[in-house]
């Protein structure tokens, strides 16, 4: 059974309502807001060394590139390269040996803190167009708290940082709340952040976010994929949409879809904006109870690079995944996504989470119980002798 520690309400109200150190910025003022409590990557693996294992997330920034070929669009054509920051992280990792995993592991006697930091993408983008404003901060959240569960921790404390060429308070308090939201699901404190205001740095009524998650795991609890042999299971767990990752590919495909925002989504509902701003879901107390019940080595947070380069992430060298086809239900708006812009599905099955957000590696044993408890859990696939991912 993991081991966490329970969030202490009344330590957490004496870290949440204190003052946050802060360093002035030229041509930039601060309005340092007091944060109350609320109780509640895509790179490349790289060995890891004896020492504190560190994670490192890549920024994806679009750079509104087009395409003058005539086929389907491609991330690299809406501006993001994933090889390039693949790169990155090697070269960095020649810096700082054993960066790579999904969240960054510091040791704490008998147990290890794991942190996570991130941002939202160019799904800021969207929200600004579509003006849905209160649940970018629940995604804000889950990307950190998603990627620092696959270690087997217990979220304790959120930071976030929020930065606007002219503060909109009303704006700011939209985003904040979703941001209270989204620790409420993680059952963890926001404990403090930064709000920035640097005249003309944004665009008028834009902002920027990132925040950093921080949780414990007792050492001998932690989920490394170290154990993970041939035969394993893969289990999918159901994403909302797109989440949080993919939103060049997403915007580009917009553009040239003839299609607005306020659309519906064909053959649904609800409209496109809707559909592609759906929150990211948070799989924090779902994961560790999962965990809770054993069975769990490996977990794999389905973010940028999709399937492809974050499910061999949790493996032991020599080892690879099958993926079912069919084995689970692709949500309409990938459908829409894949159609309007003729995408392949290699580049599909790279750049987004096609409807499962999280993968967890099982014993065959727990597999079955897991399928039977879990509602809206698929068996997706199970681990081979080999390398990579491939589908059949």
């Amino acid at each position: 059974m993991s081991t966490a520690l329970k969030p202490n309400p009344d330590l957490s109200l004496s870290f949440a309502t204190s003052s946050r150190p802060s360093y002035s910025k030229p041509n930039s003022t601060h309005t340092h807001l007091p944060r109350l409590p609320s109780l509640t990557f895509s790179g490349l693996s790289v060995a890891s060394s004896s020492g504190p294992s560190k994670s490192r997330s890549l920024c994806a920034v679009s750079k509104n590139v087009g395409s003058d070929q005539d086929g389907g669009f491609s991330y690299k054509d809406a501006g993001v390269d994933i090889d390039a920051g693949a790169e990155l992280v090697r070269r960095i990792a020649k810096m700082a040996p054993g960066i790579g995993g999904f969240g960054g592991l510091f040791p704490l006697g008998d147990s290890y803190l794991v942190a996570g930091t991130d941002g939202v993408g160019t799904k800021l983008k969207l929200a600004f167009d579509t003006g849905i404003h209160d649940t970018i901060g629940i995604d804000l959240v889950a990307m950190s708290v998603n990627d620092i569960v696959t270690s087997g921790a217990k979220p304790l404390f959120f930071l976030d940082y929020y930065a606007t060429s002219r503060l909109d308070v009303d704006l700011a308090e939209k985003v904040i709340k979703g941001i209270v939201n989204g620790c409420q699901q993680s059952d963890c404190v926001l404990l403090g952040g930064e709000t920035a205001e640097m005249p003309g740095f944004y665009a008028e009524g834009e902002y920027d976010l990132s925040g950093c998650a921080v949780g414990i795991v007792k050492k001998e609890s932690v989920i490394n994929g170290k154990s993970i042999v041939a035969g394993d299971v893969l289990i999918g767990l159901p994403s909302s949409g797109v989440h949080s990752n993919g939103f060049s590919l997403v915007r580009r495909v917009l553009d040239h879809s003839g299609l607005s925002l306020k659309d519906q989504l064909p053959g649904n509902s609800v409209t496109l904006g809707e559909a592609v701003m759906a929150p990211t879901v948070i799989y924090v107390k779902q994961v560790l109870d999962i965990i809770s019940k054993g069975g769990v080595k490996g977990i794999a947070h389905i973010t940028g690079g999709g399937f492809t380069d974050n499910i061999p992430r949790v493996f032991p060298k020599g080892l690879g995944a099958v993926i079912y086809n069919n084995s689970w239900e692709i949500p309409a708006v990938f459908k829409w996504i894949q159609e309007a812009g003729r995408i392949e599905d290699v580049e599909m099955r790279r750049t987004f989470n096609m409807g499962i957000g999280m993968v967890l590696v099982v014993s065959k044993e727990a597999s079955q119980r897991i399928i039977e408890e879990e509602n809206g859990a698929y068996c997706i696939g199970e681990v081979i002798t080999g390398e990579g991912v491939s589908y059949r």
